[in-house]
């Protein structure tokens, strides 16, 4: 439990909270979506140091604060990540433009040179073409980076001017 004191017209009031509502309280009205339990992808690390000036604007931080009770391990970012000042792990809050879906992105490739763009595409995810349908068909969405990396791809094939994914969304960006 935190204690929470709030401002309200020139008198306060002190309110006992959960870690996870305080979390939920302090996002509210500063961005549209939220963030929940259930936007932290599995396996993401998990930082306990409630002693951190950085906590307040770290992703994994604020992913403790929302862990499922069900969680009992994993990942976890170490108290030696601090080092002179800066932790090497922090993560910014943040959201990024994620998207999925691979129609029209082998438009500018040749015909006959589409098989070839669209394996080394598949290669890339290098866990078969399972990945490579789960981001097709948006179950997964690709970051920024990811976007960079497969159009990088296809600029071996022909130009990139113009390409975009089928779809785009914002959302939480998990990539540290």
């Amino acid at each position: 439990m935190l204690g929470l004191m709030l401002g309200v017209l020139g008198s306060s009031i002190r309110l006992t909270i959960t870690k996870s509502s305080y979390y939920k309280f302090l996002m509210l009205g500063l961005m549209e979506n939220r963030l929940e339990s259930k936007n932290i992808p599995y396996g993401y690390q998990l930082c306990f140091n409630a002693e951190c000036q950085l906590r307040d604007k770290c992703m994994h931080y604020q992913a403790w604060l929302l862990k499922s009770e069900e969680r009992l391990g994993g990942p976890a970012v170490y108290p030696d990540a601090w080092k002179n000042g800066q932790c090497q792990r922090f993560s910014e809050i943040k959201q990024a433009k994620k998207a999925w879906g691979f129609k029209h992105i082998y438009d500018n490739v040749p015909y006959y040179l589409r098989t070839e763009a669209r394996r080394k595409v598949m290669n890339y995810f290098s866990r078969g073409c399972g990945p490579y349908y789960r981001y097709h068909h948006g179950e997964n969405k690709l970051t920024p980076h990811e976007q960079a990396d497969i159009l990088a791809i296809l600029a071996k094939f022909g130009p990139t001017d113009g390409l975009a994914f089928d779809h785009y969304e914002t959302g939480w960006d998990f990539e540290n």
